[in-house]
């Protein structure tokens, strides 16, 4: 269960950003999931939540998300979403985004 160690790993870089910031909340972490990272965003949102509950930091916290197509490159110049087959060549192309998982932007409350 991948999902749970992910929206930990989230958890815990919106809490140090948080903290290094003197935040007195997170109101907001922005993800990106690449399709290809074999990861469900839905689950990964529901163990965040549940992760954070206990956290007065994460009150109101929301976990906004996108999923990334992915996109591949093929050494015979052909670009595009299909990643197992070249449909030019036949060759494997080479994977350039989609498997990633990044935080974007963590939107966090702080006294002026």
């Amino acid at each position: 269960m991948h999902e749970y160690s992910i929206a930990y790993d989230l958890y815990a870089t919106a809490r140090k950003a948080a903290m290094e910031n003197h935040a007195n909340s997170v109101n907001r972490v922005c993800v990106e999931f690449g399709k290809m990272a074999m990861v469900n965003p839905e689950q990964v949102v529901f163990l965040f939540n549940t992760i954070k509950e206990n956290d007065p930091l994460f009150t109101k916290t929301t976990i906004d998300y996108q999923e990334v197509l992915p996109l591949a490159r093929c050494s015979c110049g052909w670009k595009g979403e299909d990643v197992f087959v070249c449909p030019k060549c036949g060759a494997l192309p080479e994977l350039l985004k989609g498997r990633e998982i990044v935080v974007t932007n963590i939107a966090i409350e702080v006294d002026d």
